[in-house]
């Protein structure tokens, strides 16, 4: 196998959650690109619609499910019906998840609670899914979307801190108890240029932002999509349990404060 070709998804069933914008779009995309079959789910159906028509217009398989991820039985149905679909389930990408600041003092024990739900708990539950259908098949791959959050030390941000730190350890301690069949992995982004970043940033903020980042620039969707098609690819083989910190050399948290 040439080193290009230890790149190549061909023969894959991926599901990639929060693939109608974003960074889960990038990584749909990507892993269409290399030859994998992929379930694009979100809340709105219209938006992974519109990536799984992309995918398919470019000669690629793709098919769009509406999930809900905080939702235990939308995520049981999406697991089915990408088995369904295309035979198999090789490859998943828990994406979907967030959360901004927070004052400790306002913020609730619920809302944290729900925070905490929304990014691990349901990330937990998909793997648990998908798992079989990965065993069954000889081979799986996970990748969990955390946060540079995660290890900043930062005010403000203990709920969305807090959830993708426990996501990121998650996935270091469940990559051992499902080797040597499935790999789990990381990427924690840095502060990436998406639609969401776009609608809160201004001029001024950008420049604070570009300052404060080594590499001189913020990141974009496409900088995470390559990462997570080395971590799902042959070409990242002996590589589990880690974490690939995408994020333009910081070290600590770039958003002006």
């Amino acid at each position: 196998m040439s080193l290009l070709e230890r790149f190549s998804l061909d023969g894959s069933v991926a599901l990639v959650t929060g693939a109608g914008k974003g960074i889960g779009q990038a990584i749909a995309l990507a892993y269409a690109e290399a030859g994998a079959s992929v379930v694009c789910a979100a809340r709105t159906l219209a938006d992974v619609e519109a990536v799984a028509e992309q995918i398919r217009r470019q000669g690629g398989q793709a098919i769009a499910l509406s999930c809900d991820v905080n939702d235990a039985a939308q995520r049981e149905a999406a697991v089915a019906a990408a088995v369904a679909a295309f035979g198999k389930l090789t490859h998943l990408v828990n994406n979907a998840g967030g959360g901004g600041p927070n004052s400790p003092l306002k913020l609730s024990w619920q809302e944290f609670d729900r925070s905490m739900h929304f990014n691990v708990t349901s990330a937990y539950h998909l793997i648990q899914l998908c798992a079989p259908h990965m065993r069954e098949a000889g081979q799986g791959n996970v990748i969990n979307i955390t946060s540079g959050a995660a290890r900043y030390i930062q005010r403000n941000f203990s709920r969305y801190a807090a959830a993708k730190a426990a996501l990121t350890h998650l996935g270091k301690m469940l990559a051992q108890d499902f080797a040597p069949v499935i790999r789990i992995n990381a990427i924690a982004p840095g502060p990436i240029m998406t639609d969401a970043l776009a609608g809160v940033m201004t001029d001024e903020i950008r420049q604070i932002m570009e300052n404060n980042t080594p590499l001189g620039c913020l990141g974009e969707v496409e900088d995470i999509a390559a990462a997570a098609l080395y971590l799902a690819s042959p070409a990242s083989r002996w590589v589990t349990g880690k974490v690939i910190e995408v994020d333009g050399g910081a070290e600590t948290s770039v958003f002006p404060t």
